[in-house]
């Protein structure tokens, strides 16, 4: 009888990764590993990182921190770093964190099982060295699919349609659809569902190009296959994810592919709703708003990258765009959909920003009328461009106003909720709690992503489950939550 393995993984960051990690759940349970959900439990825990900003790699050393201390007084043998932040400083982190075990890049992902099973038996993998991950393809978008083939893509993988074990023989297996190679690793109605990775981009203070490559669509039969594993597994939602998906279908020789491949993703049984995030402003086009707001099971729900809205800053960012055409195409999309979402994230504190610039900024966000904002204070990224900007404003000047806009953002985020009092929803139960006061429940409407967003919270939880999609009214709100009384189950 094979020797019992198990490992449990730490997850940080952003949906993509969440992804990534049942990839890795996959493998690794097709090749006999246990999963376990606590740390202290595994044989090996394995800390997917985040390195998109110094806040989100403190909290990645200090998962690793934390799991390497479960060495001392639980069963964990073995920690080992993957995702991110592993691919962006590979060597340089494993020097600095001995703690780690094992430090992989993406390219380990195939053999990760073989990687661990080294490390638990006290071998030792060479830490990951990095690379510009843009290299590895080719620089036109239509030559890349076939390269793709060639290079690790987190979140891409499929297994080979099974092989009948009573094929004829002499006859070749028939072609058939592929299965995702992932594990899920909790219940919850919702799932993402990687759309593409990389980014072509060249935002001058982010680095994920650098560490992710360039992008590469994943074929829509693969997307709609991912999407019909989920659903047999009681998955409600989908969210479509990567680090712009305004861009899907441009190496497919197709711009407007999303356009077509949502209604198909609506129209796969069991699903009830379909989420797109990461949108680029500068890239949003009238046929895809138009898919976004009519189409019947497709949230209209937009997660814009704004950044900033003064022309300057944004040219400095090397990207488009102003206060006054962001404000016009909001107007378009609720002039299309009136209850449409719509978050967005902000940098202040920039290199260059003057007074004048985030007064604009304020200007946009007070009059946008956003349901979501995200606030974050400038810092250098290693390797950016902004990095080497000399225009750099004083950390007080940028604690400052990001302290001032954060308390803009939440005041108007609130108005904002307030807003949609007496308005129906149709709002997906993601969890039934059971509590000292009585049970509670809460799910999301279509204008509210998990994790980034507010929620629904229930007034009663009878009748309620995870997974059913009922329809509510807002009676109430608690800051950019809403409070909602259950009316009916939402009829389709």
């Amino acid at each position: 009888m094979p020797e019992r393995r198990t490992v449990a993984l730490v997850t940080l960051g952003c949906a993509r990764n969440e992804v990534d990690s049942e990839e890795l759940a996959g493998r690794l349970a097709a090749d006999g590993w246990e999963l376990v959900e606590d740390a202290a439990d595994a044989d090996v825990a394995v800390v997917n990182t985040c390195g998109f900003v110094e806040a989100a790699k403190k909290d990645s050393v200090d998962a690793l921190l934390e799991a390497n201390d479960l060495k001392d007084h639980g069963r964990t043998q073995a920690v080992v770093a993957v995702g991110c932040m592993a691919e962006r400083y590979g060597k340089e982190l494993a020097e600095a964190l001995p703690e780690a075990d094992g430090v992989l890049g993406f390219d380990d992902y195939t053999d990760i099982s073989d990687r661990l099973q080294t490390i638990l038996s006290g071998g030792s993998v060479e830490a990951h060295t990095p690379r510009d991950r843009r290299k590895l393809l080719p620089l036109s978008p239509v030559q890349r699919q076939k390269a793709a083939a060639q290079v690790a893509l987190p979140g891409h993988s499929q297994e080979p349609a099974p092989v009948p074990e009573d094929l004829p023989e002499g006859v070749a297996p028939a072609s058939g659809p592929r299965a995702p190679l992932r594990r899920r690793l909790d219940t919850s109605p919702v799932a993402s569902v990687k759309l593409a990775s990389g980014c072509d981009r060249r935002c001058s203070f982010c680095a994920i190009p650098s560490f992710r490559g360039s992008f590469v669509s994943r074929r829509p039969s693969d997307v709609l296959g991912e999407t019909r594993w989920l659903a047999e597994q009681g998955v409600k939602e989908i969210m479509l994810v990567s680090e712009n998906n305004t861009s899907y279908g441009k190496d497919l020789g197709d711009i407007r592919l999303l356009e077509t491949l949502l209604p198909e993703l609506a129209a796969v049984d069991g699903i009830e709703r379909v989420r797109v995030s990461y949108l680029q402003p500068a890239e949003m086009r009238p046929g895809l708003i138009d898919v976004l707001t009519s189409t019947e099971k497709v949230a209209p729900y937009f997660d814009l990258s704004f950044q900033h809205s003064a022309p300057d800053v944004l040219r400095s960012m090397r990207r488009f765009g102003d206060t006054d055409r962001f404000l016009e195409l909001l107007d378009t999309i609720r002039g299309k959909a009136p209850q449409a979402g719509v978050r967005s994230n902000f940098i202040v504190g920039f290199p260059g920003e003057r007074d004048e610039d985030f007064a604009e900024l304020e200007r946009f966000i007070t009059h946008a009328r956003l349901d979501a904002i995200g606030v974050f204070g400038y810092s250098d990224e290693d390797g950016t461009e902004a990095a080497t900007y000399e225009n750099k404003l004083d950390q007080e000047v940028v604690d400052e106003r990001l302290a001032h806009l954060s308390r803009l953002a939440e005041e108007l985020t609130a108005q904002r909720a307030e807003e949609r009092l007496g308005e129906t929803l149709e709002v997906l139960v993601e969890s039934v709690d059971e509590t000292p006061d009585g049970d509670g429940a809460v799910g999301r409407a279509a204008h509210q992503a998990p994790e980034t967003d507010g929620q629904v919270v229930f007034t009663t939880a009878e009748g309620l489950v995870p997974g059913r999609m009922v329809t509510a009214k807002v009676v109430g709100t608690e800051g950019v939550d809403l409070v909602a009384q259950c009316l009916e189950e939402a009829g389709r």
